[in-house]
Formats: structure tokens, C-alpha cells, sequence
């Protein structure tokens, strides 16, 4: 897999308020994608499961899940990159055969990469970090890693899918682009692979329900103070 610098990528800087990941980008301070998909979620099935295994124990499952999805990513980040990486705790053990999982299955259709790790932003409303940008089976994509205690059913990950057409969307206003598919490669612990891809209308409709949610991130925001600060004029911005 070779880089091509198709793409000038901004930096930014990443700051947590109130609970919030906020992305710092050109001097604007936008929320992040993940953001707007926790705080508009349907919190029922996470509550109930919390109280299934109780507080304690669920925030022991999210934590090391958590810890071990960022040491696989940060395998197949270097790898990406053609730089080695070794991590030799407990957490890193565990995550190296998941990202060499991905790498050798769901990196093989990758004949170009433009960046990884990249902070994408659409102007004046959102953020967020995504994992790949490259040429997939000759389409223009944006690639998602995910490590999963177990395998996933398609019903669960529609946030999965919200995730990556708002990252498409914000690369094709600000670079001009034309991304037409998301890819969603997922590892569990015990090594089982599945991928998940979206595909132009498929995209294009999941890039409508993000902003149904973008819409009431703003309402849950800001209506508290000022009625019509989270109404956004889509159409002004041209989405």
C-alpha cells in the first residue's frame, strides 16, 4: 500500500468539555462526530445492559475494550505508515494478532492510501478523526477499525455507518472529493473478521440520517437558551 499526498490535511487540537470530545480547527471549535452520535442515541439497550452486569463491571468491560481498540489501532496505524510497532502488555498481546486480523484481510483490496489518523471537519459544524483514507477496489473510501467483544449483527452498528458518511461528507466539502463507499472492518479477541460497507445511495442516505442527528445535537445544545440556535440552514450550507 503506497501514500499518495492527493489531500492537504488540517491539524487540530482535541479538548473534552463537560464529557464532550471538542475539536479545536482553524481557531473553530466543533464537536465530534462520536459526540453527536452518543448524545443523540438511544440510550435504552446500554442502560439495561448496565444494570444486567452491573455499574462496576460494565465500566470494567468499557475501559479495557476501550484500551485494546486503541493499541490495535495504533498497530495498524504504523503499519499503514510502513513503521513497526511492538506493545508488550497485556493489552498490546491481545491486540497485535486483531490488527495483523484486518491487515491481512480487509487492507488487501487497499491499493493507495491518502491518510490515516486525519482530522476532518465540515466548517462550522462538526469534527472527528478517521482511521483511513484510500482507494478501494478503485472507489475513493473511508475505512473504519473496529475491535468487538463479540461478532456484530448489521441491526447494531447503524452508528458505525453514521460515523463514516460524516466523515465522507465533510472530506468532499473541504477537499473536493468524491468518496463513494465506507468500509467497516471488525475484529473480535478470538480473531473473527467482518466487514461492513455502504455504497453511494446507501451513503448518500445514511449522510441524511447524520444530519438528523447533527440537527438534534443542536437542538439538545443550545434550545435551551436561544430557541433557534440549533436550527441549521442545511441548505445554506449545502449538504
Amino acid at each position: 500500500m503506497k501514500i499518495q499526498n492527493k489531500y492537504r490535511y488540517v491539524q487540530a487540537t482535541r479538548s473534552t468539555e463537560h464529557g464532550s470530545r471538542m475539536y479545536d480547527v482553524n481557531g473553530m471549535k466543533l464537536p465530534s462526530v462520536t459526540t453527536v452520535l452518543a448524545k443523540t442515541k438511544d440510550q435504552t439497550y446500554l442502560r439495561r445492559w448496565k444494570e444486567k452486569v452491573g455499574h462496576e463491571e460494565a465500566e470494567r468491560i468499557k475501559n479495557y475494550s476501550s484500551k485494546r481498540g486503541t493499541a490495535m489501532h495504533k498497530f495498524l496505524e504504523k503499519h499503514i505508515q510502513g513503521n513497526g510497532h511492538e506493545d508488550l502488555t497485556e493489552i498490546g498481546i491481545q491486540a497485535k494478532p486483531m490488527a495483523q486480523k484486518i491487515i491481512d484481510v480487509g487492507l488487501t483490496p487497499i491499493s493507495e492510501y491518502y491518510g490515516t489518523e486525519i482530522t476532518l471537519y465540515y466548517p462550522g459544524l462538526y469534527a472527528g478523526s478517521t482511521d483511513l483514507i484510500c482507494m478501494h477496489n478503485d472507489m475513493e473510501t473511508i475505512g473504519d477499525f473496529k475491535q468487538s467483544n463479540r461478532p456484530k449483527r448489521e441491526e447494531w452498528i447503524e452508528d458505525y455507518y453514521l460515523q463514516v458518511a460524516a466523515y465522507a461528507m465533510a472530506h468532499d466539502c473541504v477537499h473536493g472529493s468524491h468518496i463513494r463507499q465506507g468500509v467497516i472492518m471488525v475484529c473480535t479477541p478470538d480473531l473473527y473478521y467482518q466487514e461492513f460497507k455502504i455504497q453511494d445511495s446507501e451513503l448518500r442516505r445514511y449522510k441524511h440520517e447524520f444530519l438528523k442527528r447533527l440537527d438534534s445535537y443542536y437542538n439538545l445544545v443550545y434550545n435551551n437558551n436561544n430557541p433557534k440556535a440549533g436550527e441549521i440552514d442545511f441548505e445554506a450550507n449545502k449538504i
